[in-house]
C-alpha cells in the first residue's frame, strides 16, 4: 500500500504533537517494509523552514522578555517575582533547539524508507490549476499536484493520503483521489486504523 503524507506529518513527529504516536507507528510499518511511504520533496524541506521561522520568532520574544526582566530586576520589589519568568526565556531557547534536533532525526529516518516525489515543472504547472479549482493555498496545491502525479505514474492498486490540513476539505479532492484508488483520510490516527486493517487480515472500507 502507498501511504501519501506531507509536511504536517513530519512536523507532527518533530514537535511531538497530538497524533505523533500514530505517525511514529506508520513510520515503523514503513521501516518494516509493510507499506510504502510517499512524501513530496517540497514537504521534506518545508518543515525545516517552518521551524527556523519559529526559532527566529521565539528568539525575538526571548530577547524582548529578557530586556523587560532586566529593567524589572533593577527594582528590588520585583526581583524575587521575576525568577519564574527567567525559566520561560530558557524554555524558549531550548525548545527551538530540541525541535530542530528531533526534525533532523526524523528526516534521516524518512530518507532511508520514504519515496520522495521530485518537484518538477509539470507539477508546478498542475499546482496552479488545482489552486484555482479547489481553492488551495500555494503550498497545498504543490503537495496535491505531487500526490496526483505520483499516483498517475505508479498506479498503485491501493493507497491513501493522510492529512490534518483543513485546506483539503473540498469533496472533489476526495473524489479525484478515489478515481485513482486512493482514499483521503483526515487524520493520522484514522489513517493508522485504515492501514492496519489489511495488515491484520481485515477488509479495507
Amino acid at each position: 500500500m502507498n501511504v501519501y503524507v506531507e509536511s504536517n506529518f513530519v512536523l507532527e513527529l518533530a514537535l511531538l504533537q497530538e497524533q505523533h504516536a500514530a505517525c511514529e507507528a506508520i513510520v515503523q510499518l514503513c521501516e518494516a517494509g509493510d507499506l510504502r511511504l510517499v512524501l513530496p520533496a517540497y514537504s521534506f524541506m518545508e518543515p525545516f523552514e517552518t521551524l527556523r521561522r519559529r526559532q527566529l520568532d521565539r528568539g525575538r520574544v526571548k530577547n524582548a522578555l529578557e530586556e523587560q526582566l532586566g529593567q524589572l530586576s533593577r527594582t528590588s520589589a520585583y526581583r524575587d517575582r521575576i525568577r519564574d519568568f527567567e525559566k520561560v526565556t530558557l524554555l524558549l531557547a531550548d525548545s527551538s533547539d530540541e525541535d530542530l534536533e528531533r526534525l533532523g532525526s526524523i528526516r534521516s529516518r524518512l530518507l532511508s524508507c520514504t519515496d520522495l516525489v521530485p518537484l518538477e515543472s509539470s507539477i508546478l504547472t498542475q499546482a496552479t490549476i488545482y489552486q484555482e479549482r479547489h481553492g488551495l493555498s500555494v503550498q497545498d496545491s504543490v503537495v496535491y499536484a505531487s500526490v496526483l502525479s505520483h499516483l498517475d505514474r505508479s498506479a498503485p492498486p491501493e493507497s491513501c493520503f493522510l492529512n490534518r490540513d483543513l485546506g483539503f476539505g473540498d469533496p472533489e479532492i476526495a473524489d479525484e483521489l478515489k478515481r485513482r484508488r486512493c482514499k483521503f483520510l483526515p487524520g493520522f490516527e484514522t489513517g493508522l486504523q485504515y492501514i492496519r486493517r489489511p495488515l491484520s487480515g481485515g477488509a479495507v472500507s
